[in-house]
């Protein structure tokens, strides 16, 4: 699965512009009164103006191998989130390195290193180095009717975890991270999760899929070339 873009909301759309593409360094691909788009290695992050929105949780993969010099480069620019001392999470179930950061919507922005892609790099760090947008949060009420839903529209299947409580829906390039918002807060801050609109726009065995997820429901939407 290849996130091609994914589309969030914004009460704050001239401040998150700057703070994305001066402290962040996004290269800016189009900017109006009420949207902009910026790119992140292979995908984009478009951010449209709203009246209203809640915060989300999404994740960038970065070099296999740079965690630390990822987070040396992220100190300079944000505060990290930590869980307890900790500034690098191990999931070493996952054989990945992450870490975390709120933009200026109390977005939780994760850094992802995962051994696994074996996407290994030997340049300075630097904004070049985010890869991808690669995973997106989506809190329900019902996983198992949201995965089912997900499995109907692109054929996507569980990563990781159950029906229940967490569910990583596609693979390590790009995964719908699915929690039961009632049972489960976002690590490691243990922020509330809100069912947040977003829209995304993938690709998955050579086909390319839009969804939004409005009210906490998925849709597909027909794509128009």
């Amino acid at each position: 699965m290849k996130i091609k873009e994914l589309k969030i909301r914004t009460q704050n759309l001239e401040r998150q512009i700057l703070f994305y593409s001066d402290k962040i360094g996004l290269e800016l691909l189009f900017r109006s009164e009420y949207e902009a788009v910026f790119l992140v290695g292979e995908s984009k992050l478009k951010l449209v103006k709203s009246k209203e929105s809640l915060p989300y949780h999404f994740a960038i993969n970065i070099p296999s191998n740079q965690e630390n010099e990822a987070l040396k480069w992220l100190k300079e620019r944000v505060e990290i989130l930590r869980d307890g001392k900790n500034e690098i999470q191990d999931f070493e179930f996952w054989n990945a390195k992450a870490m975390y950061f709120y933009d200026l919507d109390k977005n939780i922005v994760e850094f992802i290193a995962r051994r696994n892609l074996k996407n290994e790099s030997q340049a300075d760090f630097d904004v070049a180095s985010l890869l991808e947008i690669s995973e997106i949060g989506m809190p329900v009420n019902d996983i198992r009717v949201a995965f089912n839903k997900l499995n109907e529209i692109s054929n996507l299947e569980q990563f990781d975890g159950g029906l229940e409580r967490f569910c990583a829906i596609g693979d390590e390039n790009g995964l719908f991270i699915c929690i039961n918002k009632n049972k489960k807060d976002w690590y490691p801050t243990g922020d509330k999760a809100h069912s947040s609109e977003f829209e995304i726009e993938y690709e998955h065995n050579n086909r390319e899929f839009v969804v939004k997820f409005i009210n906490g429901d998925l849709r597909k939407v027909d794509k128009i070339d």
